[in-house]
């Protein structure tokens, strides 16, 4: 994601909002991404690089005004063109990434899960910023948001991440419709992609915040299978200890297979993400341990 050296200063969250908090804990720790909430009288930005999720949902010239964007960035990187369908699967995933925290973060850090249609969501690539309008959310007993406007009390963690799956679902089906065309995968490849998008962002950020541990165990919770209530995800979070790569406490690194490739080896063939089902262990393990 490409962020200029300086980025201007949201404007400040409205005085009631429950995901503020945990938008700010983001900016601390990844300031290359900034999420932001328009006062309630004010529209979501237009216009300057900004588009709206539901822009991106419907598909048509506004989606491929966005994909060009991809489209020239592998060429002016690669020196190469990408297939069309992977072009729109890099757009995706540039996407749905950050996309997919404005539900993850408040939930891991807060225990409040915002429901979000994609009307609701608009995007700034260049910048790295996203503009969110909180209407509605979940929250526990005993939460002091749950006083505020829009909340709605759920009766535990369960419910709560039934509550998060299904905010996800609802923003991710619509964002998958617009993009779906373009990628040639049917509906469960999609969804693996989607899937990875919800367990991968999380997972970086709370390294960052220095609760990985955490995190993956709250993520095999929340995505623990593809059937009954786990549907349309298609995988479940999936993380297994890789021998030979320990952390600086000693203990084993945490790896998963994605359930899907985002076929970037088709650009460079020698190139393949940590996480690809295409990357050995034993690379995984080179790799961390010439990062470490």
């Amino acid at each position: 994601m490409t962020v200029p050296a300086l980025l201007p200063a949201p404007p400040s969250a409205p005085p009631t909002s429950p995901v503020a908090a945990s938008y700010a804990r983001l900016a601390e720790v990844f300031p290359g991404l900034r999420m932001e909430e328009p006062a309630r009288d004010e529209r979501l930005p237009s216009g300057a690089g900004w588009i709206g999720a539901d822009e991106l949902a419907a598909g048509g010239p506004r989606l491929d005004a966005f994909l060009a964007w991809d489209d020239a960035q592998v060429l002016r990187d690669h020196g190469t063109r990408a297939r069309p369908d992977v072009v729109a699967g890099f757009g995706l995933h540039r996407y749905a990434w950050p996309a997919c925290l404005l539900v993850t973060l408040p939930w891991f850090l807060d225990r409040r899960v915002p429901r979000l249609p994609v009307r609701s969501v608009a995007f700034q690539r260049a910048l790295g910023r996203m503009a969110v309008r909180v209407e509605e959310f979940a929250c526990l007993p005993g939460d002091p948001a749950a006083a505020l406007p829009g909340a709605r009390v759920v009766a535990d963690e369960e419910a709560l991440r039934a509550e998060v799956r299904a905010s996800l679902a609802e923003h991710l089906e619509a964002v998958l419709d617009g993009f779906g065309p373009r990628m040639r995968r049917g509906r469960r490849a999609l969804w693996g992609m989607a899937t990875d998008e919800v367990v991968e962002g999380l997972w970086y950020v709370a390294a960052l915040l220095g609760e990985e541990r955490r995190a993956t165990a709250e993520l095999e919770l929340l995505l623990p299978g593809t059937t009954g209530p786990y549907k349309p995800y298609a995988g479940g979070a999936g993380f297994r200890e890789l021998a030979g790569a320990e952390g600086t406490d000693g203990a084993p690194r945490a790896t998963r297979d994605r359930a899907t490739c985002c076929f970037f080896y088709t650009l460079r063939p020698e190139d393949t993400c940590l996480t690809c089902p295409r990357t050995c262990d034993a690379e995984r393990v080179r790799r961390l341990t010439a990062t470490a």
